[in-house]
């Protein structure tokens, strides 16, 4: 805090508790005129109702007096009077360092024991994926949920049903995090407009959705330029990030209009990079919880080395 600014604190401070203890100490000596009747004279309801006047009661008089007592040795101990540090040398400073250093403390004992298991069997430890969903809503709420049930509108897909575009074990869960992901549908405009209808709903024809049986069929052989990515029987490639088109699973929307569009335009899906934010640790128990969700074991016991 600069001179001018711990100045300004200090001369707001003296002004107030100087009026406020003046007031306090002045209430307790004025002497307000009264009519013999020991009222002021104010009435209301036409002389019903009269003004009385009466001390101060010794109780409310000596809780006053104490806040201000209290305020006085809050001063003289804290920081709160310009730059003054108190008589304690206390700060908020200190006291979150201490506490980050206490917890840094903790979570090293339990991250290095975290790091001994593979995500398939710390997603077993409730006390790390407790942990890790806390990390997950901190840092990858925002596109996929707060319960990782995901986002259309983002392309952010449903982290908690097993359907998985790179894979769902633990190694594949952690690259995604780490490194992130860059999905890419290129756009197939140049088909036509027709055909790209056509294909649309050969597409829905594949998970048994509703669709048009007559553009299916003529769709069917257009699918032979998308199964280079989805697989001839439209069931996806984890190694390219292409889905299952067999599921009706959709990160898009699942229906004409949607997938159209997909055909039509294409999508670009950017899953970024955590690793210098989150850092190995961080990632393994947002993996674990993710991987406890989509595979029904969340929090079910700590790994057999653990125990």
């Amino acid at each position: 805090m600069s001179a001018f600014w711990s100045a300004w604190v200090m001369f707001l401070i003296v002004l107030n508790l100087g009026i406020t203890l003046f007031l306090f100490l002045w209430g307790q000596r004025v002497e307000i005129p009264t009519r013999a009747d020991g009222t002021s004279g104010h009435v209301w309801a036409h002389g019903v109702l009269r003004e009385g006047v009466r001390r101060l009661p010794l109780w409310w008089v000596l809780l006053s007096a104490s806040m201000f007592v209290a305020g006085f040795a809050y001063l003289a101990l804290y920081p709160g009077f310009g730059r003054s540090r108190g008589l304690l040398g206390w700060t908020s400073h200190d006291e979150l360092a201490a506490a980050t250093q206490r917890n840094d403390a903790v979570l090293g004992d339990r991250m290095q024991r975290y790091s001994l298991y593979p995500i398939e069997e710390l997603a077993r430890d409730g006390g790390a994926t407790r942990m890790g969903h806390v990390l997950f809503e901190d840092n990858c709420a925002a596109c996929h949920g707060r319960e990782a049930t995901g986002n259309p509108l983002l392309g952010a897909p449903n982290l908690a049903d097993n359907d998985w575009l790179y894979g769902g074990d633990g190694k594949a869960i952690m690259t995604s995090i780490l490194d992130g992901r860059h999905g890419v549908m290129p756009p197939w405009a140049s088909l036509g407009e027709d055909n790209v209808v056509s294909l649309a709903n050969y597409v829905l024809s594949l998970s048994g959705a509703a669709h048009d049986d007559a553009r299916a069929a003529q769709g069917k052989a257009l699918f032979a330029t998308c199964a280079a990515c989805h697989g001839a029987e439209g069931k996806g490639n984890p190694a390219l990030g292409a889905p299952n088109l067999t599921d009706n699973i959709w990160l898009y929307g699942g229906d004409l209009a949607s997938v159209e569009e997909s055909i039509r335009h294409g999508r670009g899906g950017v899953m970024p990079a955590w690793r210098a934010r989150l850092g190995e640790n961080d990632a393994r128990v947002i993996a674990a919880w993710i991987y406890s969700l989509s595979h029904g074991n969340a929090g079910s016991g700590a790994p057999a080395a653990a125990r």
